[in-house]
């Protein structure tokens, strides 16, 4: 089990078994005492989300419950939580969950104290100087999953639907003022979440070490997550109670968020429409796109799945023995090997196609991406055609 322990990247960080019990320290240390707790309904209803509210009661930190986030938060989901907020005269948020709640209690949190609508705030280009960070509310950061890293990240995924897509929103003081990484929340994880949540984590990890642009030290967290997740995953989807793996999966989630800042690729930009339009979990679809996205970037990143695949000590020493480990993983673990299998068979394929090509990620893929090779790719996750 990995010793209790402080870090101080990127953010300060409170690791260890109980550490939940400092929540009220970290609030205070904000100079905060009225938080409002961001879950989901799910959450909600368990007794270790009563727990926490008494124990912030006890503390003289009276918190309100915000828990009208869905599996990909909305912006309408955003606009109620702010509301909370605001109502309530709260002067911090804590993000209690997995990468949904995280996500929208970051960008509720952003967009308490700002004039312009959130989509003003989009990943693209010079957008997020929009952002009034005069009076911006702290944030607390609580996972309880260990896959998106959102408590280590500067954005959120937000679905805007109207426009049915998804939308980075970014600021670098996005980033939570304090993160507790307590392992004993995700203990009791359902099988099939840790599983789906741990291959977001992966995907993170190895499209960041695949992307084109040069950045090392995002290339040495990202090689350690993976290897973090070829030892654990399969631990903690097989015993839920196993508190070493969990704790190693919850480091590894976070050192995939923290790496991610080096770029991702077409698994996510084909996971973000596909799950904007069909309600889909981003990390069951990452699961099911990478070893499709794999092959076909392999021509371009075959030095690359060398290094991994001598890193974890795979049986071979190129990028078929990584897509093969990607195979078998995703078996072990329980997940479907094809988009068709999660009942994505039947779908728009070109307004998906358009959509990803538009989508922030799509760039950060090593071979470029058009309408024409990536609806080449597409087909072949729908189908399961390696």
């Amino acid at each position: 089990m990995p010793a209790a322990a402080d870090w101080s990247f990127p953010t300060p960080v409170r690791f260890g078994a109980g550490r939940i019990r400092e929540l009220p320290q970290a609030i205070a240390a904000c100079g905060a005492s009225r938080p409002l707790l961001v879950t989901d309904r799910g959450l909600a209803r368990l007794p270790m989300t009563a727990a926490i509210l008494r124990a912030l009661e006890q503390a003289g930190m009276p918190a309100a419950l915000f828990a009208e986030v869905k599996p990909n938060p909305t912006g309408g989901n955003v606009a109620e939580g702010v509301a909370a907020l605001k109502a309530g005269g709260h002067d911090l948020v804590v993000a209690f969950g997995g990468g949904s709640a995280l996500d929208a209690a970051k960008a509720i949190a952003l967009m308490a104290t700002q004039a312009r609508p959130i989509w003003d705030f989009e990943d693209v280009g010079d957008n997020w100087r929009r952002v009034d960070t005069s009076r911006l509310i702290p944030v607390v950061a609580v996972p309880t999953t260990a896959g998106t890293g959102s408590e280590l990240g500067r954005a959120s995924v937000i679905t805007h639907e109207e426009e049915a897509r998804k939308v980075i929103v970014f600021h670098p003081r996005m980033m939570p003022d304090t993160v507790i990484m307590d392992p004993e929340l995700t203990v009791g994880l359902p099988a099939p979440i840790t599983a789906a949540t741990g291959m977001d984590a992966l995907s993170h990890a190895l499209e960041a070490y695949s992307a084109p642009r040069f950045h090392p030290l995002a290339d040495g967290i990202a090689l350690n997550a993976l290897r973090l997740i070829k030892d654990w995953l399969p631990r903690a989807v097989a015993v839920g109670s196993d508190l070493e793996a969990r704790a190693q999966m919850l480091i590894a989630s976070g050192m995939g968020c923290v790496a991610l800042q080096k770029g991702l690729g077409a698994v996510h930009a084909l996971a973000h429409p596909l799950g904007a339009l069909h309600d889909t979990h981003h990390g069951l679809l990452n699961a099911v796109l990478m070893p499709y996205v794999v092959a076909f970037n392999r021509p371009a990143i075959e030095p690359r799945l060398a290094d991994i695949a001598r890193l974890l000590d795979l049986p071979g020493r190129d990028g078929g023995t990584v897509i093969d480990w990607l195979v078998s993983l995703r078996a072990e673990i329980g997940l479907p090997p094809s988009l068709a299998a999660i009942g994505l068979a039947d779908i728009d394929r070109d307004r998906v196609v358009a959509m990803a090509l538009a989508d922030p990620c799509a760039g950060g893929n090593p071979v470029p991406l058009g309408p024409d090779n990536l609806a080449v790719l597409l087909d072949a996750a729908i189908a399961g055609r390696l």
